[in-house]
């Protein structure tokens, strides 16, 4: 049974950004909004900025790689984020899907400084580009390296890299 607060705050949602997302639903901790990868950045300003939201806090930002997934979604690769709103004492989970090829979403960096970080760690591990991002450049693995490891089509074994150090002698 939905949560009563989550389709509440869903509504309320709706008739604010309606335009910008593709689906909603109630999650089992937080209501999730899907968005268009398009508009994503005008709909999590308007979260930021609208004085009856006010998600002004960006928890986390991270991204899920859905390489054969039992289910059909609508990419290969998610971008999702967890907003929460002192306001509302509420926390939104707001998701983008996007293609396996040259995956790109917009930069939610001048919005909270902290996704600059995260966004460099979704660079970095699974491939996908921040389009206006100010420094968007590896944070983790080596400047050289040539793949991003968290893809699911990654070799579990590496692609050589382990070759490149000294073995170590006990």
């Amino acid at each position: 049974m939905p949560d009563a607060t989550q389709t509440a705050l869903i509504q309320k949602l709706s008739a604010k950004i309606g335009g910008h997302l593709l689906a909603t639903a109630t999650g089992p901790d937080m209501a999730i909004l899907t968005a268009k990868p398009d508009s994503v950045y005008a709909l999590l300003r308007t979260l930021r900025d609208d004085l009856d939201l006010k998600f002004g806090y960006l928890i986390d930002l991270t991204a899920v790689d859905y390489l054969n997934f039992p289910e059909r979604y609508a990419g290969r690769f998610a971008v999702v984020y967890h907003l929460h709103s002192f306001t509302l004492s509420d926390r939104i989970r707001v998701q983008v899907f996007l293609p396996a090829e040259s995956p790109a979403l917009a930069s939610a960096a001048d919005l909270w400084g902290n996704a600059a970080w995260l966004e460099r760690e979704v660079f970095d591990l699974y491939g996908i580009r921040f389009t206006g991002h100010p420094d968007l450049r590896r944070i983790l693995m080596p400047d050289d390296y040539p793949g991003h490891p968290l893809r699911k089509d990654y070799p579990l074994r590496g692609r050589g890299e382990r070759e490149r150090f000294d073995q170590v002698t006990t």
